[in-house]
């Protein structure tokens, strides 16, 4: 098989990681920021045409005020730091989820970021923010009712967040947990998963390449036989 045309990671671990080396929380994230940026470029090379990053759930507005607030500012300097970097590198961003609960500064940037970058067309980087598959899954039949359609498998899937963007054939977790926390629900039900023992921010171009070795020799029969 080919290189995957869509990966989606859960990049956990960040927090951990940052008391593990007797730091803070936000250390951890800070440092889980610099994986980032390594992994879009190792995408480019690898001709993968979508990556989805799980980088705020809808359960994250559990946490404390002060990493919530820190996140919040990651994600500003993120987009203040990089957009002309993934201009060059002709990435086209969207963010999928909830954005209403953001400051409006945060959304002003999103939304310029997505219009700047709309005509990128080596890589589509998706950043799933607020993002609940549950509420999406909601969302969408909701929508589908509003408009009379019939509640099927089709039209659920056009009125996700996920719309136009073809179902990820790899799914990565980091962090040692086994559980796909309400990311990407309706979307990976024939999707290879791997759950990944090291946290976010000691993963490296190795495992992932790694990841991608080994899916190319698996086979997909999507519930038939070959």
């Amino acid at each position: 098989m080919s290189s995957p045309k869509h990966v989606a990671i859960i990049m956990d671990g960040n927090g951990r990681w940052g008391i593990k080396k007797k730091k803070s929380r936000n250390f951890g994230h800070k440092q889980g920021v610099k994986v980032v940026e390594k992994i879009i470029s190792e995408s480019i090379k690898k001709k993968i045409n979508y990556l989805t990053l799980f980088a705020f759930s809808t359960e994250n507005w559990k946490r404390p005020k002060k990493e919530i607030n820190f996140l919040i500012y990651l994600l500003e300097r993120y987009v203040d730091k990089e957009l002309n970097k993934l201009i060059e590198k002709k990435v086209r961003l969207k963010i999928i989820g909830n954005l209403n609960k953001f400051p409006t500064s945060l959304k002003r940037k999103l939304k310029k970021s997505e219009q700047m970058t709309k005509n990128n067309n080596k890589i589509q980087l998706n950043i799933a923010l607020n993002y609940g598959s549950k509420e999406e899954i909601v969302k969408s039949v909701k929508k589908i009712n509003k408009l009379s359609l019939p509640i099927n498998s089709k039209n659920i899937s056009k009125y996700l967040y996920t719309s136009n963007i073809p179902d990820p054939e790899i799914l990565i977790r980091t962090g040692n947990r086994y559980r796909l926390s309400n990311f990407l629900l309706w979307q990976a039900s024939y999707t290879e998963i791997f759950f990944i023992k090291k946290l976010w921010p000691d993963f490296n171009k190795k495992d992932f390449n790694k990841i991608i070795s080994y899916f190319s020799k698996v086979r997909r029969n999507f519930g038939g036989i070959r």
